[in-house]
């Protein structure tokens, strides 16, 4: 079940890093590849040596070698693995993490992490129990990373109680556990899902044109999650350069805001879900010049005339046991104008997007998001990547349609 998953292995200075390697050694025997980032006082309960030895990979401790210079990148360490496990995680890593004090390589790994994360804490029985660590792992869980609650036991400290780490066999097949219901889960099998992402690009003349900072980075990340939950996926894509990587993807090919509405119109008619992601222009040139603009003279007016709706055409054809769902992105009254699009336009659901929010929207792997449907609950979502987000939409339309 873990053959070729990578699975980035986060070890901190705790009594229970010993366990790690028999959970190192685990992940190999089932062909996982494996990489390990230590804390620098983790290497006085456990040498590098060992764990690189295990795993078949250098071991990361610090941010480059004093010796040659090499850099260890905490954004590829980010992007790189299927699983980030931190085990053990003590009460000084799990407040860390929690609050965003990245003074090491293992934290700052965490926070450009763009995949799951789990978290094994391990610590003697007052320091579990502290408030502190209590609303810390709070936060952690609200940040949708997952805790391996710690066994009662025996503690190093000769007292008795919870916060052992978990055994390495639990921890492993938990992991294995997961992967096999990521694998399995398909919630939208037989369900067609439309969806658009991307700018649209409006002619000027051959050379020039009106468009907008989008990659489609949101919508393709979309596609990819809907295919994964079983969906037959089809995107309406204007023009970027990314691509989903998942071939049984029917991608349609788009310029302008025209072609993507009827694309879109075309499409909507034969599809259970759609969800409306693209950032489509408002407004195109009432005359698309054949030829190059020259530059005689100083000033240029362009005449503008208004692209059709997209949300609002179909939602007034949207038929019963058909979802739509769309996107608004805000710069002020987020809230009002969001909720407002949402009946204006028979949504099912909006998902608001803030240009106010740093990392979040055009360009960036991250996004942060809040969700109101069409009975006025309102879900708001950390900064998470765009995959995660991805996520979190389908989940809130699976739970909507069923």
């Amino acid at each position: 079940m873990l053959k070729g998953k990578k699975i980035l292995i986060g070890v901190t200075g705790g009594i229970a890093a010993y366990k790690t390697a028999s959970i190192i050694r685990l992940f190999v025997k089932e062909e996982a590849e494996v990489k390990v980032i230590m804390t620098p006082c983790a290497k006085e309960f456990i040498t590098p040596l060992t764990l690189a030895t295990l795993s078949k990979n250098p071991v990361m401790i610090d941010f480059f070698n004093p010796e040659n210079g090499d850099w260890n990148s905490h954004v590829s360490l980010g992007s790189w693995p299927d699983l980030f496990l931190i085990a053990p995680a003590t009460a000084n890593t799990i407040g860390k993490m929690a609050n965003g004090i990245a003074d090491n390589l293992l934290i700052t790994t965490y926070l450009s992490t763009r995949c799951k994360v789990i978290i094994a804490p391990a610590m003697d029985l007052e320091m579990y129990n502290h408030p502190s660590t209590t609303r810390n792992i709070g936060i952690l869980k609200s940040y949708s990373n997952e805790i391996i609650d710690p066994d009662w036991g025996e503690l190093a400290s000769g007292l008795s109680g919870k916060g052992r780490m978990a055994e390495p066999e639990v921890i492993v097949k938990k992991i294995i556990d997961l992967f096999s219901k990521k694998k399995s889960y398909k919630p939208l099998i037989n369900k067609r899902i439309l969806i658009n992402a991307g700018p649209t690009y409006e002619l000027i003349d051959p050379v020039r044109f009106i468009g907008n900072f989008s990659t489609g980075k949101m919508g393709i990340a979309l596609a990819e999650t809907a295919a994964r939950l079983g969906a037959e996926v089809d995107l309406v894509l204007g023009p970027t350069h990314i691509l989903p990587s998942n071939k049984k993807i029917q991608i349609t090919h788009v310029v302008s805001a025209e072609e993507m509405t009827k694309a879109c119109i075309d499409l909507f008619k034969h599809c259970d879900i759609a969800i409306l992601c693209a950032a489509v222009a408002d407004f195109t040139p009432v005359n698309k010049n054949p030829k190059k603009l020259k530059r005689d003279q100083n000033d240029l007016t362009i005449q503008l005339k208004s692209t059709s709706d997209i949300a609002a055409s179909l939602g007034k054809n949207k038929q019963k046991g058909q979802f739509l769902a769309g996107f608004a992105l805000e710069t002020e009254n987020e809230m009002i104008n969001a909720s407002e699009k949402l009946k204006r336009k028979n949504l099912d659901l909006i998902v608001l997007n803030s240009m106010n929010d740093k990392d979040a929207g055009f360009g960036f792997d991250t996004n942060r998001i809040t969700i109101i449907d069409k009975y006025n609950n309102i879900d708001k979502f950390e900064l998470k990547s765009k995959d995660a987000v991805a996520e979190d939409i389908l989940e809130k339309i699976i739970t909507m349609i069923s």
